[in-house]
């Protein structure tokens, strides 16, 4: 099992800890990114994803290695902590440079054969809405499945987080890695996922845009043939 970490912030807090204890526990093998020691530019909104190929975007090449780690995962665990009740300025710059792979645009395919993992921390609240800032790109990207755990840590070092809350810890990280091993190789998107993409579909054949509906032909979407197959 390979398994991708896009850390939402370059210190070691409690975030990080939780998304390590779940990794370690999924035993599968690792790659680590951390934001923004190693990606930390801004989308300026040109808008050559869209409408010619991302490839011509000013960060392409500084952010393909990222792009290689996503796309040969398994599994896919996002952490940040809460900032301002939202994901850290890091991890938003650099989901905002994968608008293209929404599924309105290009979604990459194999992403409808992954489990992703959200997870947030807080010393007091923020860990909804921060989660969701990170679930919506596994959604709208079509990963197949994604857990949510969002954590009231009640303090700002996780050396200082009581032990009773490590103690849940320890029994939420491990109830999402038996399910995430339960079904490694076997999971497909949800009837929600599918709506959408038929939704998408339906854009795509009144020719949404020609760049997208290039790739979608090329995909055999427009057709017959079907990310999740």
């Amino acid at each position: 099992m390979k398994i991708t970490i896009i850390h939402g912030q370059s210190h070691k807090g409690s975030t990080y800890h939780i998304s390590k204890i779940l990794a370690d526990k999924l035993d599968g093998e690792v790659k680590e990114i951390f934001l923004p020691r190693d990606f930390g530019e801004f989308c300026i909104g040109c808008t050559q994803c869209f409408h010619k190929s991302e490839t011509l975007f000013p960060h392409y090449e500084k952010l393909k290695p990222l792009t290689k780690a996503l796309d040969e995962a398994d599994v896919l665990i996002f952490e940040s902590p809460v900032y301002v009740y939202h994901v850290t300025g890091s991890m938003k710059a650099f989901l905002d440079h994968y608008g293209y792979r929404w599924m309105l645009h290009r979604p990459e395919e194999s992403m409808f054969h992954k489990q992703a993992v959200c997870i947030s921390t807080a010393a007091g609240a923020g860990t909804k809405s921060t989660n969701k800032d990170m679930a919506d790109s596994f959604f709208y990207w079509g990963v197949a499945k994604t857990y949510k755990y969002g954590v009231r840590v009640m303090s700002t070092s996780y050396q200082n987080v009581k032990p009773e809350i490590k103690a849940q810890i320890e029994k939420k990280t491990t109830k999402i890695a038996n399910q995430i091993k339960a079904r490694h190789r076997k999971v497909k998107p949800g009837i929600k996922t599918k709506i959408c993409f038929y939704l998408m579909r339906m854009l795509h054949t009144k020719r949404w845009d020609e760049a997208d509906l290039a790739y979608w032909r090329e995909k055999g979407w427009d057709k017959d043939q079907r990310p999740w197959n």
